[in-house]
């Protein structure tokens, strides 16, 4: 059983940062935590873990225990999928190279798109860098808020379902690795992988038998079932796999602050499940609250 003096409150496990696409700084998401009444939040930028120590500190100060950990970018193809990893070692080699790799090409496909958006629209690239952080993972979503500020679109929301959707033909894709690398990158560095929000697509979208066992083959721990974007029918498909394949089940809010509708604790992670990803991972440790 979990220790509930370790996980005191509601557990939140996964959550973004100004270090990536988060609008708040890491410090901030966790006193928003706090506010919210939450014991437990995983900070989980993307493919960067720049925001662990600034999270670590403000936890201490606020009461909140803070689960280090990252959403990996990977592919299928055309098709984004993001590995959430835990409890992983921060300083790993091979990681750490591959997440720089990573963070290049969103860097890349970034200005890439800009250039290609600033043929039809009154953006720069500058626009874009003023909505990013130093150091944070610059993507899509600091496009999306400097076309909000030029007023060419009313929202991020906005901006993803016209000019940066897919279809609007400025989008172009990034380089990632295949989730079987993911699965496998993390176990190596000690971490415990769990897929992000895999059930966004429906039923008939959720990652193939075949292929599902082979991530659990290599290490994969569980999937992350509760989460907003996911439809009813691709979680009662995911709660069958993850019978199947004796995958643990998650929640999580995928908070953003105020650049995703997302609001921290609106779906949760049980305390055992927490605990048993703590138990199999040997990269890192929880940051707990006093």
């Amino acid at each position: 059983m979990a220790d509930e003096r370790r996980f005191r409150g509601p557990i939140d496990l996964h959550t973004h940062s100004s270090v990536s696409d988060g609008t708040e700084t890491p410090a901030e998401l966790v006193r928003a935590a706090a506010v919210a009444g939450l014991g437990t939040v995983a900070l989980t930028d993307h493919d960067s873990t720049a925001g662990w120590l600034d999270a670590a500190a403000a936890g201490a100060e606020v009461g909140v225990t803070v689960i280090p950990g990252m959403e990996l970018s990977t592919r299928i193809e055309f098709a984004s999928v993001h590995m959430l990893g835990y409890l992983f070692d921060p300083g790993n080699p091979a990681l750490v190279a591959e997440t720089a790799r990573i963070r290049q090409g969103r860097l890349t496909r970034a200005e890439e798109m800009v250039d290609r958006i600033a043929q039809d629209y009154d953006i720069t690239w500058a626009d874009v860098m003023d909505q990013a952080t130093e150091g944070a993972t610059v993507g899509r979503p600091h496009i999306a808020d400097a076309l909000v500020a030029r007023g060419l679109a009313t929202d991020r929301s906005a901006a993803f379902a016209g000019i940066l959707h897919w279809r609007g033909g400025y989008y172009q894709p990034h380089y990632a690795p295949a989730p079987l690398t993911g699965v496998r990158l993390i176990r190596e560095a000690g971490g415990v992988p769990v897929l992000a929000h895999p059930a966004t697509g429906g039923r008939g979208r959720v990652i193939p038998e075949d292929r599902l066992a082979r991530l659990v083959d290599a290490g994969l721990f569980g999937l992350e079932i509760d989460h907003r974007e996911n439809t009813e029918d691709g979680k009662a498909r995911l709660h069958e796999l993850a019978a199947r394949f004796g995958l643990a089940v998650t929640g999580s809010s995928d908070y953003h602050g105020e650049g995703k509708p997302n609001r921290l604790g609106e779906n949760t992670t049980d305390p055992e499940v927490l605990d048993r990803i703590i138990e199999e991972a040997t990269g890192a440790a929880p940051f707990y609250a006093s």
